[in-house]
């Protein structure tokens, strides 16, 4: 008997009281959160009372650049991350239980995340991923008594199961289903994969292998096609076609709009949607099309009764108000580039007759808005900045593109935010995002992105506690309470540091071209890593208060080893991931 079904038989037997869990905050369910010592995060979302219950375990690989938090989705409300609105596992799950014939057929969901939002990136970095792979699934079926497991995911998730296939001579046979949403991508006959999954399938008639996918030839993204000759979950699900027929007969027919084959008696069902729009299909497959419900489901009794296949939504109203919540305290940070950096802004000498940051403060306290900028977008550009903001730290990120193809980077960003002064006397200032720009443009700096936000807090050093105030927001004066509020908690501390957990940053974001004249703001992290702002165009561009900071990053970017400019790979479809979270990023501020 394999392990896993020994560990499901076990734990079946002994019912087991879920240790870790706590209630949630909206639905009758319990949950867990973890990140175990490889770095990998996990939710588990359990029904509130299931003792004694036959149990499935649905093991949901997260897509590429996509956080746990994300996956299970919430409603949408404006300046929430477009993430959060495509997948909405969470909700499919629970429309999944609604329709349980018995409360004794208990449906277990685990999300699992990689540590850099990429398992592929995971598997080739990570020592023996592929056995850490199968041991983290193993222990999930154990913890919550799983007689019956699921491996399933989307995009760049589907390679977990891909590493759960590599890792095993015979898939177990509690295995019950696998459930490919347009995420086959790493298919391969000279990995013995369709050996494994035909031999699975024959020693059990319950068993059941989904794929679903689209035609994704052809699709174009700013001018670019997105797949390459070789690539693409459709000549992936068609290598699987043609490994399927050499051994078995397979029917074609029409399910909606997706041309469906079909064997070993449905065991065996391949969904392609023949996209005559040229569309690009790839996270509608599983959200707006009911994807996951639909592989769930699929050749049982609850096939006909959660909704349709194509839409629309079926579990809407099972959709959570917020996003979740990891109350589990964040990782150690992750360690800054191993390289040496010796980038830095690209400023003159700082002029002896330059003033303190202080003093500074006196300067501009009397000018109006308008006057103050002037003086500090002047005052900076002549290189009156402490030299410590000057020596940018290298940070390391990764992110796989379209095709699920692992890139790196390494890019260079400031400690802290910008300022005035010098290393003993310096005053940290808030501007427009148009000053901030002409700095940057000055010093053949860039704005950052969310995700680079985000990332900034990953790698942290000094990780400070926001401290928001409410009066006169807007002044000079307020401006410098704040910074010694700063300096406050920082004392005692470096100033090489890089340090988080400050400010709101002046981001770049697609959403600046459906509101022109906006300033887009983002990020003051929490110390569990969530940010008090998300990200946020309400504001007219003119608009400043304490709370907003200047983090620049030097144009000069590497990528897999070679020199390029963070405007090139933002510009790029298949690289922008490593810089944004949100696709191709063409705009910035005049």
């Amino acid at each position: 008997m394999s392990a896993l079904l020994l560990f499901a038989a076990r734990a079946a037997a002994q019912s087991p009281q879920l240790p870790g869990f706590r209630a949630s905050r909206q639905f009758a369910e319990l949950e867990r959160w973890s990140t175990l010592e490889c770095g990998v995060r996990t939710f588990v979302s359990a029904p509130a009372t299931f003792a004694g219950s036959s149990r499935t375990l649905v093991v949901y690989a997260t897509p590429n650049g996509n956080t746990i938090e994300q996956t299970l989705g919430c409603a949408r409300v404006d300046g929430l991350d477009w993430h959060f609105d495509i997948q909405h596992v969470a909700a499919q799950i629970r429309r999944m239980r609604e329709i349980q014939p018995t409360a004794a057929d208990a449906v277990v969901l685990a999300v699992v995340q990689a540590p850099k939002l990429s398992w592929p990136s995971f598997r080739q970095t990570q020592k023996g991923a592929d056995a850490l792979i199968q041991q983290i699934v193993e222990s999930m079926a154990k913890e919550v008594g799983a007689e019956r497991v699921v491996l399933s995911g989307h995009s760049g998730g589907g390679s977990l199961i891909f590493g759960y296939l590599d890792s095993v001579d015979v898939i177990p046979a509690a295995i019950d289903r696998i459930v490919f949403l347009d995420a086959n991508y790493a298919y391969a006959d000279e990995k013995q994969h369709g050996d494994k999954l035909l031999a699975w399938l024959r020693s059990a008639a319950s068993r059941r292998l989904v794929a679903i996918a689209y035609d994704d030839r052809e699709i174009v993204l700013d001018g670019k096609k997105v797949v390459g000759p070789t690539g693409g979950t459709f000549r992936a699900s068609q290598r699987m076609i043609d490994r399927f027929a050499r051994e078995l007969a397979l029917t074609d027919d029409r399910h909606g709009p997706f041309l469906r084959r079909s064997g070993l008696g449905g065991q065996i069902e391949l969904f392609i949607h023949p996209n005559p729009g040229n569309k690009i299909l790839h996270t509608a497959l599983v959200g707006e099309m009911n994807g996951l419900l639909h592989g769930l489901t699929l050749g049982t009794d609850l096939e006909s009764k959660w909704g349709a296949f194509g839409g629309p939504r079926a579990y809407t109203r099972w959709i959570q108000d917020e996003p979740a919540v990891d109350p589990t305290p964040p990782a150690q940070p992750r360690p800054l580039s191993a390289k040496s950096s010796n980038e830095r802004l690209r400023l003159p000498p700082r002029p002896k007759d330059a003033s303190p940051g202080s003093a500074f403060l006196k300067a501009i306290e009397p000018l109006s808005p308008a006057e103050r900028e002037t003086a500090i977008r002047q005052e900076i550009t002549r290189g009156n900045v402490p030299d410590f903001l000057r020596a940018l730290k290298a940070m390391d990120v990764s992110a796989a593109d379209g095709q699920g193809k692992p890139h790196a980077a390494t890019c260079f960003v400031m400690p802290d935010y910008l300022a005035v002064g010098n290393d003993e006397d310096f005053f940290r200032l808030p501007m427009t995002p148009q000053a901030a720009q002409a700095i940057a443009d000055a010093c053949e700096a860039s704005l950052i992105t969310v995700k680079i936000s985000n990332d900034i807090f990953q790698h942290a050093d000094l990780r400070l506690a926001p401290k928001p105030l409410t009066k006169d927001r807007e002044t000079a004066a307020t401006f410098y309470q704040h910074h010694q509020i700063i300096e406050e908690q920082r004392k005692g501390q470096p100033l090489n540091l890089l340090v988080a957990g400050i400010k709101k940053d002046v981001v770049l974001t697609n959403r600046l071209k459906e509101k022109p004249h906006r300033v887009a703001i983002y990020g003051w992290h929490y110390s569990d890593g969530k940010p008090i702002q998300s990200l946020y165009v309400g504001h007219v561009d003119w608009y400043v208060d304490y709370s907003h900071g200047i983090r620049l990053m030097s144009r000069t970017v590497i990528v897999d080893g070679r020199e390029t400019t963070v405007d090139a790979v933002l510009k790029d479809s298949t690289l922008c991931g490593l810089l944004s979270s949100e696709g191709v990023i063409d705009v910035g501020y005049k």
